[in-house]
Protein backbone atom coordinates (compact mmCIF):
# COMPACT_ATOMS: atom_id res chain seq x y z
CA UNK A 1 0.00 0.00 0.00
CA UNK A 2 3.00 2.04 1.09
CA UNK A 3 4.37 2.04 -2.82
CA UNK A 4 0.93 2.49 -4.18
CA UNK A 5 0.68 5.89 -2.32
CA UNK A 6 4.08 7.05 -3.11
CA UNK A 7 3.85 6.29 -6.70
CA UNK A 8 0.46 8.23 -7.31
CA UNK A 9 1.95 11.45 -5.42
CA UNK A 10 4.68 11.11 -8.07
CA UNK A 11 2.25 10.46 -10.72
CA UNK A 12 -0.19 13.61 -9.84
CA UNK A 13 2.25 16.08 -8.60
CA UNK A 14 4.30 15.47 -11.99
CA UNK A 15 0.75 15.96 -13.46
CA UNK A 16 -0.34 19.23 -11.91
CA UNK A 17 3.50 21.19 -11.93
CA UNK A 18 3.59 21.43 -15.57
CA UNK A 19 5.00 25.27 -16.57
CA UNK A 20 2.13 27.71 -17.14
CA UNK A 21 3.08 30.00 -20.68
CA UNK A 22 3.30 33.72 -20.04
CA UNK A 23 0.83 35.80 -19.78
CA UNK A 24 0.75 39.64 -21.16
CA UNK A 25 1.57 43.02 -18.52
CA UNK A 26 -0.26 45.65 -20.12
CA UNK A 27 1.29 49.16 -20.08
CA UNK A 28 -0.11 51.76 -16.94
CA UNK A 29 -2.02 54.46 -18.38
CA UNK A 30 -1.01 57.46 -20.07
CA UNK A 31 -1.05 60.40 -17.33
CA UNK A 32 -3.40 62.96 -18.37
CA UNK A 33 -2.50 66.63 -18.69
CA UNK A 34 -2.71 68.37 -16.12
CA UNK A 35 -2.46 72.35 -15.73
CA UNK A 36 -0.51 73.11 -18.71
CA UNK A 37 0.46 75.92 -20.19
CA UNK A 38 1.44 77.55 -23.62
CA UNK A 39 4.63 75.99 -23.47
CA UNK A 40 3.82 72.28 -22.97
CA UNK A 41 5.06 72.55 -19.23
CA UNK A 42 2.65 70.96 -16.75
CA UNK A 43 1.78 71.82 -13.01
CA UNK A 44 0.22 68.90 -10.71
CA UNK A 45 0.13 65.17 -9.98
CA UNK A 46 1.75 62.51 -12.60
CA UNK A 47 1.05 58.77 -11.80
CA UNK A 48 3.56 56.85 -12.06
CA UNK A 49 1.35 53.42 -11.98
CA UNK A 50 1.69 52.58 -8.26
CA UNK A 51 0.63 53.68 -4.62
CA UNK A 52 3.31 54.54 -2.30
CA UNK A 53 3.61 53.31 1.29
CA UNK A 54 2.34 56.05 3.42
CA UNK A 55 5.22 57.52 5.83
CA UNK A 56 8.15 56.12 3.44
CA UNK A 57 8.66 59.55 1.57
CA UNK A 58 11.63 62.34 1.94
CA UNK A 59 9.38 65.39 1.28
CA UNK A 60 10.25 67.62 -1.49
CA UNK A 61 9.65 71.22 -0.52
CA UNK A 62 10.41 74.05 -3.15
CA UNK A 63 8.90 74.29 -6.68
CA UNK A 64 7.61 77.64 -8.64
CA UNK A 65 4.76 79.95 -7.68
CA UNK A 66 1.63 79.17 -7.78
CA UNK A 67 0.60 82.75 -9.92
CA UNK A 68 3.07 84.49 -12.13
CA UNK A 69 2.43 88.01 -11.60
CA UNK A 70 4.39 90.88 -13.69
CA UNK A 71 3.81 94.53 -12.31
CA UNK A 72 0.69 93.16 -10.92
CA UNK A 73 -0.88 90.68 -13.96
CA UNK A 74 -0.93 87.59 -13.94
CA UNK A 75 1.63 85.97 -17.07
CA UNK A 76 2.72 82.92 -18.53
CA UNK A 77 4.91 80.88 -15.97
CA UNK A 78 7.14 79.90 -19.28
CA UNK A 79 7.04 81.75 -22.30
CA UNK A 80 7.85 80.51 -25.98
CA UNK A 81 10.11 83.59 -26.35
CA UNK A 82 12.07 83.56 -23.13
CA UNK A 83 13.94 80.55 -22.09
CA UNK A 84 12.96 79.57 -17.90
CA UNK A 85 11.00 79.72 -15.30
CA UNK A 86 8.96 83.41 -14.21
CA UNK A 87 10.52 84.11 -11.32
CA UNK A 88 8.17 86.56 -8.97
CA UNK A 89 10.96 87.89 -6.80
CA UNK A 90 13.59 89.01 -9.39
CA UNK A 91 11.07 89.58 -12.09
CA UNK A 92 12.76 88.07 -14.64
CA UNK A 93 12.76 84.35 -16.42
CA UNK A 94 15.32 82.26 -14.62
CA UNK A 95 17.31 79.67 -16.17
CA UNK A 96 20.51 77.36 -15.58
CA UNK A 97 23.70 78.81 -17.80
CA UNK A 98 24.33 76.32 -20.01
CA UNK A 99 27.27 75.63 -20.96
CA UNK A 100 28.10 76.91 -16.90
CA UNK A 101 30.68 79.85 -16.72
CA UNK A 102 33.92 78.14 -15.56
CA UNK A 103 34.26 78.52 -12.12
CA UNK A 104 37.29 81.07 -12.15
CA UNK A 105 34.70 83.34 -13.66
CA UNK A 106 34.19 86.32 -11.09
CA UNK A 107 30.06 85.70 -10.62
CA UNK A 108 31.11 82.62 -8.82
CA UNK A 109 32.89 84.69 -5.70
CA UNK A 110 35.50 81.77 -5.32
CA UNK A 111 32.50 79.27 -4.58
CA UNK A 112 32.03 75.54 -6.31
CA UNK A 113 28.93 74.47 -5.23
CA UNK A 114 25.37 76.33 -6.57
CA UNK A 115 24.41 77.19 -9.84
CA UNK A 116 24.70 80.49 -12.13
CA UNK A 117 21.29 81.49 -13.42
CA UNK A 118 20.53 83.92 -16.10
CA UNK A 119 17.89 86.53 -15.59
CA UNK A 120 15.96 87.54 -18.40
CA UNK A 121 13.44 90.19 -18.28
CA UNK A 122 11.07 90.83 -21.60
CA UNK A 123 12.06 93.77 -23.38
CA UNK A 124 15.43 94.43 -21.76
CA UNK A 125 18.30 93.94 -24.41
CA UNK A 126 21.11 91.83 -22.52
CA UNK A 127 20.27 88.95 -19.64
CA UNK A 128 21.71 89.14 -15.95
CA UNK A 129 23.52 86.65 -14.60
CA UNK A 130 23.66 85.42 -10.91
CA UNK A 131 24.52 82.66 -8.37
CA UNK A 132 22.49 80.70 -5.82
CA UNK A 133 22.71 77.94 -4.20
CA UNK A 134 18.82 77.10 -4.53
CA UNK A 135 16.45 77.43 -7.39
CA UNK A 136 14.86 80.67 -7.40
CA UNK A 137 12.56 80.08 -9.57
CA UNK A 138 11.38 77.06 -11.61
CA UNK A 139 8.74 73.52 -12.22
CA UNK A 140 8.31 71.76 -9.21
CA UNK A 141 10.45 69.01 -9.14
CA UNK A 142 8.88 65.96 -7.51
CA UNK A 143 6.23 66.66 -10.88
CA UNK A 144 9.05 65.96 -12.99
CA UNK A 145 10.51 63.12 -10.89
CA UNK A 146 6.62 61.81 -11.36
CA UNK A 147 7.08 62.70 -14.81
CA UNK A 148 9.93 60.38 -15.01
CA UNK A 149 8.58 57.58 -13.60
CA UNK A 150 5.55 57.62 -15.53
CA UNK A 151 7.77 57.43 -18.97
CA UNK A 152 9.34 54.33 -16.99
CA UNK A 153 6.24 52.29 -17.18
CA UNK A 154 7.25 50.12 -14.38
CA UNK A 155 5.13 47.12 -14.29
CA UNK A 156 4.47 44.23 -11.29
CA UNK A 157 6.18 40.82 -11.70
CA UNK A 158 3.86 38.85 -14.27
CA UNK A 159 3.31 35.56 -12.36
CA UNK A 160 4.38 32.36 -12.86
CA UNK A 161 3.11 29.69 -10.42
CA UNK A 162 2.87 26.00 -9.70
CA UNK A 163 0.35 24.95 -9.90
CA UNK A 164 -0.50 27.18 -12.75
CA UNK A 165 -4.22 28.46 -12.93
CA UNK A 166 -5.73 26.21 -15.55
CA UNK A 167 -8.38 23.75 -15.73
CA UNK A 168 -7.10 19.99 -14.02
CA UNK A 169 -4.26 21.39 -12.68
CA UNK A 170 -4.41 21.18 -8.58
CA UNK A 171 -1.37 21.02 -6.49
CA UNK A 172 -0.87 18.83 -3.19
CA UNK A 173 -1.24 19.71 0.68
CA UNK A 174 2.92 19.54 1.37
CA UNK A 175 4.01 19.47 -2.01
CA UNK A 176 6.62 22.86 -2.93
CA UNK A 177 4.73 25.52 -5.02
CA UNK A 178 7.08 27.49 -7.11
CA UNK A 179 7.00 31.29 -8.03
CA UNK A 180 8.63 33.41 -10.48
CA UNK A 181 8.07 36.39 -12.51
CA UNK A 182 7.52 34.91 -16.43
CA UNK A 183 7.91 38.02 -17.78
CA UNK A 184 11.51 40.25 -16.89
CA UNK A 185 13.75 42.96 -18.40
CA UNK A 186 14.28 46.81 -16.72
CA UNK A 187 10.60 47.43 -16.57
CA UNK A 188 9.91 44.23 -14.14
CA UNK A 189 13.29 44.20 -12.35
CA UNK A 190 15.07 47.56 -12.50
CA UNK A 191 17.04 49.11 -12.37
CA UNK A 192 15.86 52.05 -14.80
CA UNK A 193 16.35 55.42 -15.60
CA UNK A 194 14.52 58.11 -16.75
CA UNK A 195 14.92 62.04 -16.85
CA UNK A 196 12.03 64.77 -17.63
CA UNK A 197 12.62 68.55 -18.42
CA UNK A 198 10.87 71.89 -18.19
CA UNK A 199 12.14 75.46 -19.11
CA UNK A 200 15.59 73.96 -18.55
CA UNK A 201 15.26 72.03 -15.72
CA UNK A 202 15.58 68.56 -15.12
CA UNK A 203 15.40 65.85 -13.17
CA UNK A 204 16.73 62.27 -12.95
CA UNK A 205 14.81 59.44 -11.23
CA UNK A 206 16.26 55.64 -11.20
CA UNK A 207 13.42 52.90 -9.85
CA UNK A 208 14.77 49.49 -7.92
CA UNK A 209 13.08 46.54 -7.19
CA UNK A 210 13.80 46.08 -3.59
CA UNK A 211 11.50 42.77 -2.82
CA UNK A 212 8.32 40.88 -4.49
CA UNK A 213 5.90 40.18 -1.13
CA UNK A 214 3.54 37.11 -2.45
CA UNK A 215 0.50 37.25 -0.47
CA UNK A 216 -0.42 33.16 -0.75
CA UNK A 217 -3.69 33.31 -0.03
CA UNK A 218 -3.59 30.93 3.10
CA UNK A 219 -2.90 34.00 5.56
CA UNK A 220 0.96 33.48 4.43
CA UNK A 221 3.28 36.30 3.18
CA UNK A 222 6.19 35.11 1.41
CA UNK A 223 8.99 37.46 0.80
CA UNK A 224 11.41 36.94 -2.35
CA UNK A 225 14.22 39.01 -3.44
CA UNK A 226 14.29 39.26 -7.24
CA UNK A 227 11.88 37.68 -10.17
CA UNK A 228 12.30 33.85 -8.52
CA UNK A 229 13.03 30.52 -10.51
CA UNK A 230 11.27 29.10 -13.27
CA UNK A 231 10.00 25.76 -12.67
CA UNK A 232 11.09 22.48 -15.12
CA UNK A 233 9.86 19.30 -15.38
CA UNK A 234 13.28 17.75 -14.57
CA UNK A 235 13.29 19.11 -11.11
CA UNK A 236 10.47 16.77 -9.68
CA UNK A 237 9.27 17.61 -6.29
CA UNK A 238 12.21 19.69 -5.34
CA UNK A 239 11.55 22.73 -3.98
CA UNK A 240 12.28 26.31 -4.98
CA UNK A 241 15.95 27.63 -4.45
CA UNK A 242 14.53 31.30 -4.31
CA UNK A 243 10.60 31.37 -4.07
CA UNK A 244 8.82 28.92 -2.87
CA UNK A 245 5.67 27.70 -0.24
CA UNK A 246 3.51 24.90 0.56
CA UNK A 247 0.02 25.01 1.80
CA UNK A 248 -1.29 22.54 4.60
CA UNK A 249 -4.70 22.78 3.65
CA UNK A 250 -6.45 22.02 0.67
CA UNK A 251 -9.06 24.69 -1.26
CA UNK A 252 -8.68 27.68 -3.76
CA UNK A 253 -6.11 30.31 -3.24
CA UNK A 254 -5.91 34.01 -4.87
CA UNK A 255 -2.07 34.17 -4.86
CA UNK A 256 -1.39 37.87 -5.09
CA UNK A 257 2.61 38.96 -5.87
CA UNK A 258 3.35 43.02 -4.59
CA UNK A 259 6.40 44.27 -6.24
CA UNK A 260 7.71 47.04 -3.79
CA UNK A 261 10.16 49.72 -6.18
CA UNK A 262 12.14 52.67 -4.67
CA UNK A 263 12.94 55.42 -6.50
CA UNK A 264 15.32 57.95 -6.00
CA UNK A 265 15.34 61.42 -7.71
CA UNK A 266 17.35 64.27 -7.73
CA UNK A 267 17.54 67.70 -9.58
CA UNK A 268 16.58 71.50 -9.31
CA UNK A 269 19.06 71.16 -5.99
CA UNK A 270 16.54 68.99 -4.59
CA UNK A 271 16.54 64.93 -4.05
CA UNK A 272 13.96 62.27 -2.60
CA UNK A 273 12.68 59.02 -3.03
CA UNK A 274 8.94 57.61 -3.79
CA UNK A 275 7.70 54.32 -3.25
CA UNK A 276 5.61 52.40 -5.76
CA UNK A 277 3.81 49.15 -5.26
CA UNK A 278 2.92 47.36 -8.43
CA UNK A 279 0.40 44.24 -8.25
CA UNK A 280 -0.86 41.06 -10.09
CA UNK A 281 -3.06 38.22 -9.00
CA UNK A 282 -3.51 34.29 -10.13
CA UNK A 283 -5.50 31.50 -8.07
CA UNK A 284 -4.44 28.18 -7.64
CA UNK A 285 -5.71 25.18 -6.33
CA UNK A 286 -4.29 22.67 -3.51
CA UNK A 287 -6.11 19.54 -3.10
CA UNK A 288 -5.06 16.08 -0.97
CA UNK A 289 -4.25 12.64 -1.59
CA UNK A 290 -7.31 10.62 -0.50
CA UNK A 291 -6.57 7.05 0.31
CA UNK A 292 -8.38 4.20 0.06
CA UNK A 293 -8.60 1.38 2.12
CA UNK A 294 -10.51 -2.03 2.15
Amino acid sequence: MSRLISGLVAVIFSFVVLAPSASVATDPPEPPPVGCDDSGYCQGEVGGGGTGAPGDETPAGGGGPEKCVSKGKEIPCTSSTYPGFWSNDRACYVSPTSPAPPKSDPIWGGRTNGTVFQCITPGVTLADYFWSDSTPAGPDPRVLAERAIAAMQLRPVTIGIVPEDRPGRVGLVGMPVWMWSSAGGDQVAGPITRTASAAGFTVTATARLQRVAWNMGDGKTVVCHGLGTPYQDSYGKKSSPTCGHSYVRQGKRTVTATSYWVVEWSGIGQAGTIPLDLKDSTNVTIGEVQVLTQ
